[in-house]
């Protein structure tokens, strides 16, 4: 069967790479376009560019399954979560929290790829240093996403990245500082003997990250499996 790949988050750094990477593979491809995004002419445009559809189905669970259903959607790639800036820039701070879209609208696409009844994967993009003892909110949500996505029925992979650098559309000058400085102490501690450390957290970029989601994704031996960032590069 041809596959047919879902991208929630599609317009985020990593969801647009992986767009792209999955056209160029001639991969159908639905991109999801949140239906009040502000710059919806225009993403639909680009994505109609890369040869992709575009769904901009609301976030409700009989919206989203009857899109994966109707589309006839086998692989379920959810690249979603908030920022600090989106959630201060919200109208609704609260319907913008970790809370609420790193987990929550996972665990909402975890049930619609379900009920949908035809999708095959579900390919989750967590973070490195997700574990249930993790501190602090971010990754906390990403745990309990991940655990939602460990508890359906769909066959899962999920892929935990360290930093991911990149030309980013909205510039970030210290992240981009921040990750070039980490990844030379990582390097040192890499030659002092902790290349361990070093490769599981040093960064990578979106084209890198968005190849190991699609190679990862339509691998058959890939599923029910945690791959950490250094097998991400």
């Amino acid at each position: 069967m041809h596959p047919v790949a879902f991208v929630a988050g599609a317009t985020g750094f990593v969801g647009h790479a992986l767009v792209q990477a999955l056209c160029a593979k001639g991969i159908t491809t639905v991109a999801h376009v949140r239906p009040d995004s502000s710059k919806l002419a225009d993403w639909q445009g680009r994505f109609a560019a890369m040869g992709a559809q575009v769904d901009t189905s609301t976030w409700q669970l009989p919206a989203m399954t009857e899109a994966l259903r109707r589309q006839g959607v086998t692989h379920v790639f959810c690249c979603i979560g908030t920022t600090r800036k989106r959630k201060s820039q919200a109208s609704r701070p609260e319907a913008e929290t970790y809370e609420a879209v790193d987990f929550g609208l996972t665990r909402l696409l975890v049930d619609a790829a379900q009920e949908a009844g035809n999708v095959q994967r579900f390919v989750y993009l967590s973070s490195a240093g997700t574990s249930q003892g993790a501190k602090g909110a971010y990754l906390q949500a990403r745990w309990k996403a991940e655990q939602a996505v460990r508890a359906g029925k769909v066959p899962f992979t999920i892929a935990r990245p360290s930093m991911i650098l990149g030309d980013r559309e909205e510039e970030r000058p210290l992240e981009r500082a921040g990750g070039k400085l980490a990844d030379k102490a990582l390097q040192l501690i890499g030659a002092l003997g902790g290349r361990h450390l070093r490769d599981r957290y040093r960064s990578t970029d979106d084209k890198t990250l968005a190849a190991a989601l699609l190679r990862y994704g339509l691998d058959a031996a890939a599923a029910g499996s945690v791959v950490e960032s250094e097998h991400l590069r």
